[in-house]
């Protein structure tokens, strides 16, 4: 196979773990609403964890470290701006049947996939090998996240196949940050590096402004446990997957 066929493969892979949640298609109202705020919980904790400890720390590795974080603050005040352009625009006249936050976690899991695109067509241009290796950590990495967005998006008032579609919509974006990747090959480095430390501030955004503050309206210590279990959870296998990288 050539290079672009081995890339436009992997991305393609990549986008087809957003259907993940399409397991729960069979599930019953009632079975989704007992673990909605348990994904909630979990995605709190994937979001936070894979901003300070994938994306914020490559960031770091590779720009000052000022330079970094200045482009994280940009993501955090462009996230704040764009929900409430969302608020305005959705919620208007004091009706939103939709979280406007569902939006940024689509718009902020765009700009991740679309990075993870870049990484992935670059892995392939230095060797195959070292493609499949990134692919294969690419997507580990992404199927506990793409669950965790998929039950937000239904805690938000999607339907089950909005959710999936829009989710996978989102995760779509990796192939074409492939596509920019080998267009931009001599400057994939530099404009990834850009995009990671934006995203970082987006999902610490999202996960600090919107996610948590929805763990916090559960006041049954019970329920707090295990949202607060889950959202741990979320947190040690991201730990946990620095091993693949």
């Amino acid at each position: 196979m050539s290079v672009l066929a081995l890339i436009l493969a992997a991305t393609v892979a990549n986008s087809l773990v957003a259907l993940a949640g399409a397991v729960t298609l069979g599930w019953s109202a009632k079975t989704l609403d007992r673990i909605l705020h348990i994904l909630v919980g979990f995605s709190a904790g994937t979001l936070l964890a894979g901003a300070f400890f994938h994306l914020l720390a490559e960031s770091l590795e590779e720009m000052p470290a000022m330079e970094a974080f200045y482009l994280v603050f940009a993501g955090f005040i462009l996230f704040f701006v764009l929900e409430r352009l969302l608020h305005w625009h959705h919620c208007h006249e004091g009706k939103c049947d939709v979280h406007p936050f569902s939006y940024l976690i689509i718009f902020g899991d765009a700009i991740h996939n679309f990075v993870d695109g870049l990484i992935i067509a670059g892995a392939y241009l230095i060797d195959t090998p070292v493609g499949i290796a990134t692919t294969i950590a690419v997507i580990i990495h992404e199927i506990p996240q793409e669950i965790a967005d998929f039950g937000v998006l239904l805690y938000s008032g999607f339907s089950k196949a909005k959710a999936l579609f829009f989710n996978f919509l989102s995760a779509a974006t990796a192939i074409l940050g492939a596509i920019v990747g080998l267009l931009l090959s001599s400057r994939i480095e530099s404009f990834s590096l850009t995009l990671l430390p934006i995203a970082t501030g987006g999902f610490l955004y999202i996960a600090g402004s919107n996610l948590i503050p929805e763990l916090h309206k559960e006041c049954g210590w019970k329920e707090s446990i295990i949202h607060f279990g889950a959202m741990l959870f979320g947190i040690a296998l991201m730990v946990a997957l620095l091993w693949l990288e």
